[in-house]
């Protein structure tokens, strides 16, 4: 008896990490999707890259960012979405798996005209700010 109570727990404690990823949504149909694992579900929807600071001059968006040695402009998506202000997401295309870590970030820049935008358009970052 004591030994089947034993297993019991055990496998119990097991399953805790299955279940601590699951997660459960609905769509606009009603549809409910169940991901067990929550890096499917983070892949379903574009992670936005951390951001340490952002800077606009009116003709140029400067972007420090987190980089392992081999980040550069080219490591990112930009995605802008035509709103006033126009709504600028910043999403990592390949992680940076270089072992050079730079601590304090690296730059990477942008000009309104490589982004779409018009010299002094207002422009606001979606990307979460972490210093």
């Amino acid at each position: 008896m004591r030994q089947a109570s034993i297993r019991a727990a055990v496998a119990a404690v097991a399953l805790l990490p299955l279940l601590g990823g699951c997660v459960i949504y609905s769509n606009e149909g009603g549809e409910r999707k169940i991901n067990i694992n929550s890096a499917d579900a983070v892949a379903e929807t574009e992670a936005l890259e951390a951001v340490r600071k952002v800077d606009f001059d009116g003709q140029k968006l400067t972007v420090v960012v987190g980089s392992n040695g081999c980040t550069e402009a080219s490591s990112f998506e930009v995605k802008i979405k035509d709103t006033d202000p126009a709504e600028l997401s910043l999403i990592r295309r390949a992680p940076d798996l270089c072992k050079a870590i730079v601590r304090e970030g690296v730059a990477v820049s942008w000009t309104y005209a490589e982004l779409g935008l018009n010299t002094g358009q207002h422009v606001r970052v979606l990307n979460p700010v972490s210093l």
